[in-house]
């Protein structure tokens, strides 16, 4: 038998029920919030008004939005998704119930004194799962006990892999559109902790000999499609960099490849497939054979997509991620999500804490905003140090403070390169974070608190007080192969681009090279 590879256009979308996979479909508390708030009620809002959903997708003001782009022609598909998920998943559904009927007991009946007489009032299925707590107002809330919520609640049978073949940039947006039968459209039914994923992926770089269809259980009328998606074309041997310094590479997004001779770590990683794109950009076939860390900077969908991370993670020998153990049902741990997932040796590291490498370190640094105000363990940034270069990813950090920066420059000294978010319009509250309410929220409050990273004032207060000598604007989410995770359509006149435009030319004149990363780009320092 020859020997066969993964083409490099396979697109593989990992599922929940048909829905796409971004980290709040992997703990249960949030998982079952957002079956019951946002899966069910598009579902039914689609069943009810295709046309609605039809002519939505096709507005650019409703980029985005909780509109199906099926253009109201699978209705009795979607009814079956909508039985089969009300039957299936009704743990989840009394899971998500009990956890706003706790909140309303807090909330009516906690004023201070005492928590203990109320948990005897907590719903049934919580019960042993949940402390109570007062902040230090006295505000009531709970924590959950996530390890045990997860041997209770997690269902790997919910999970599969839809396998296609890509030819360009377009797919449906993954918060409001669950991924149907499609004729070109195959459905592995693999929890994501199975061997055989790693084995699959591994195949995008090794040729195996091993007979496909032993390893992948795919019905008779499916294996002629199965067979297109491999090839008996060998991928393009991968070039270590071996030179003196350090090489950086932008593959999109957030996603940042650093390589020296000795070690490589991978930033957020997001990646596109190869094909004929009309815009140059670097993919998994330009990943290294081993990445030493995978690091992680907070728990938002552009950040951790588990599409990348189930396709990289047989190559990355350590997931770095922020520490979190605060049972908040809106950040759930990450090392646990990603344990769950299938990734192994997960390590989390604390604000200021570092880890140290043969030539140099990693040191996670306090990120704020970004979150909607919400309290949020789950987020850092990350300084490297290698040599006498110091490299800071801040991700989507909000100058909120200009005082931290000042802090952090006393501490670390001047910063040789800073990747900075400003996508400083940011959605509100309620498009990520709605479903996990359990009490509706004022417009003016939900418009008021945002998903922003830096604007141009608090951008360039950051610049100054860390004294960076190179600036590159990134996480701009402006690649089309975003588009189905961000749902982000920029013109030259969107503030973003207007306050990056500025910070650039500011920089520019105080001789601080600075630019906004698109595409792909690589820098070699000496």
């Amino acid at each position: 038998m020859p020997d066969l590879c993964l083409k490099p256009n396979v697109q593989v979308e990992p599922l929940f029920d048909r829905w796409y996979v971004w980290p709040y479909l992997i703990p249960p508390g949030p998982a079952a919030r957002n079956v019951t708030e946002r899966h069910l009620k598009i579902m039914d809002s689609y069943i009810r008004e295709p046309e609605t959903h039809a002519a939505a997708v096709k507005n650019p003001r409703f980029l985005g939005g909780p509109f199906v782009d099926y253009n109201g022609q699978r209705v009795d598909e979607m009814k079956e998704l909508m039985k089969f998920t009300r039957e299936n998943r009704s743990e989840l559904i009394c899971l998500s119930e009990a956890l706003v009927e706790l909140d309303h007991v807090l909330q009516s009946n906690a004023k201070g004194t005492s928590l203990q007489p109320l948990y005897p009032r907590v719903p049934e299925i919580l019960r042993g799962f949940v402390e109570l707590t007062y902040d230090l107002n006295h505000h009531p809330s709970f924590r959950i006990i996530e390890p045990l919520l997860y041997r209770k609640y997690y269902d790997r049978s919910a999970q599969s892999l839809a396998l296609s073949l890509t030819y360009n940039d377009n797919r449906p947006f993954i918060l409001s559109t669950p991924r149907l039968r499609s004729p070109d459209l195959i459905f592995l039914q693999i929890p994501f902790d199975d061997e055989v994923v790693d084995w699959l992926f591994s195949l995008k770089r090794r040729p195996s000999k091993a007979a496909i269809r032993d390893r992948l259980d795919v019905p008779n009328t499916e294996q002629k499609l199965l067979s297109s998606f491999f090839s008996h074309e060998a991928p393009p041997p991968y070039e270590r960099y071996t030179g003196a310094g350090i090489r950086w590479r932008y593959f999109g997004h957030a996603c940042i490849l650093i390589e020296t001779a000795r070690v490589s770590m991978l930033f957020d990683p997001v990646l596109s497939y190869t094909y004929d794109g009309s815009i140059p950009r670097y993919t998994y076939q330009d990943l290294p054979d081993e990445i030493d860390f995978a690091l992680i900077t907070h728990n938002h969908q552009d950040h951790i997509l588990f599409e990348t991370l189930l396709q990289i993670r047989h190559k990355v020998k350590t997931f770095v991620v922020p520490a979190n153990s605060g049972g908040a049902l809106h950040d759930p741990s990450v090392k646990l999500l990603l344990q769950y997932s299938g990734c192994r040796n997960v390590i989390e590291l604390r604000e200021m804490e570092s880890i140290q490498f043969g030539e140099g370190s990693i040191t996670g640094v306090p990120f704020l905003g970004e979150h909607a105000d919400l309290s949020v363990l789950s987020k850092l940034a990350y300084l490297v140090c290698i040599g006498r270069h110091r490299l800071l990813f801040a991700a989507d950090s909000c100058n909120l403070e200009p005082s931290l920066y000042e802090h952090l420059h006393k501490a670390f000294g001047d910063i040789n390169a800073l990747f900075l978010g400003m996508e400083c319009d940011g959605a509100p509250l309620s498009w990520l974070y709605g479903p996990l309410l359990t009490r509706g929220i004022p417009r003016e409050m939900d418009q008021s608190r945002r998903l922003a990273g830096s604007n141009y004032e608090q951008a360039a207060a950051l610049v100054k007080s860390l004294k960076c000598q190179e600036v590159y604007i990134y996480a701009m989410g402006q690649e089309p192969w975003l588009n189905y995770i961000m749902s982000v359509k920029y013109t030259d006149l969107s503030r973003p681009i207007i306050a990056s435009d500025r910070l650039i030319k500011e920089c520019q004149a105080r001789a601080i090279h600075a630019e906004r990363l698109f595409g792909e780009r690589e820098i070699l320092i000496p």
